[in-house]
């Protein structure tokens, strides 16, 4: 973590958060257009904050774009926050919320985290049920071939639909699917407003997608969650959503331990 907190101690750096923060998925020139400093200034500013996991990046064509990271302000308030002044806790519980409370753009989710694992022990995490519900509370019923459809089973409540179906399935490499369909029986099984989920199920179907890269004793790896209009409160959903299942899957595979539930 001590990247983490020589990266946030520079007030430029902070600067360029803040400025992802207000708008994310930024490419380099946009970001200098936004900021007085040199190009040159802010790509080494840049080069830290992606070293220290606080943003990850992303290509679309010949452009990268900038995206705020939340796993290493959860990793924080997680796993050590209790060791810091009390004034330090509610900046980084304060910044904590900010990442998790806010899409990690106007139509993606962005979420980067580094693994103590093999990327065949991440596959199969990603898909075999024994795994999945114990982090996840999630199952799926496919064979994982790209076209094959998903049934998902989560609680008692189960989602077939012919729209619901893998997408891109490369082993130990990158991993694909439509998100599950809003219906009726989704808003009972999970307590929510049938007006609420009915309007979510009017959006467009999502895609979540895993890409795994293994770097010597751990596996980074990269969720992006995209395919949503600007505005949508199923984007918004996720994005409170993954940091949790995220960081569960982390502690099941690097201590074969099940997250705690949280305390009041």
């Amino acid at each position: 973590m001590d990247e983490v907190f020589k990266a946030l101690a520079d007030p430029s750096r902070r600067r360029l958060l803040d400025s992802l923060d207000a708008r994310n998925g930024q490419t380099l020139r946009e970001l200098c257009a936004g900021l007085d400093m040199a190009r040159q200034s802010v790509s080494k500013h840049l080069t830290v904050l992606e070293s220290a996991n606080l943003i990850t990046t992303r290509r679309s064509g010949r452009e990268k774009l900038h995206y705020l990271n939340a796993e290493p302000i959860n990793a924080i308030a997680d796993r050590w926050i209790n060791r810091y002044h009390r004034e330090r806790v509610d900046a980084l519980a304060d910044l904590k919320t900010a990442l998790e409370a806010k899409p990690m753009s106007d139509n993606a989710f962005v979420y980067t985290t580094y693994i103590k694992t093999t990327a065949e022990k991440l596959w199969q995490a990603l898909t075999d049920p024994a795994f999945t519900n114990r982090y996840w509370g999630a199952s799926f019923e496919t064979d994982w071939r790209p076209g094959s459809e998903m049934v998902w089973k989560q609680q008692d409540w189960t989602s077939k639909d012919p729209e619901q179906l893998v997408l891109e399935s490369d082993p130990y490499r990158k991993l694909s699917y439509t998100w599950h369909t809003f219906d009726p029986a989704f808003a009972a099984a999970f307590e929510m407003n049938p007006d609420d989920v009915a309007a979510w199920a009017r959006e467009p179907r999502s895609k979540v997608t895993f890409e795994l890269d293994p770097q010597g004793e751990v596996v980074k790896l990269t969720v992006v969650h995209d395919g949503f209009e600007p505005g949508s409160a199923v984007l918004e959903g996720i994005g409170g959503g993954w940091p949790s299942i995220l960081s569960g899957l982390k502690t099941l595979l690097e201590t074969g331990e099940d997250m705690p539930e949280p305390t009041a």
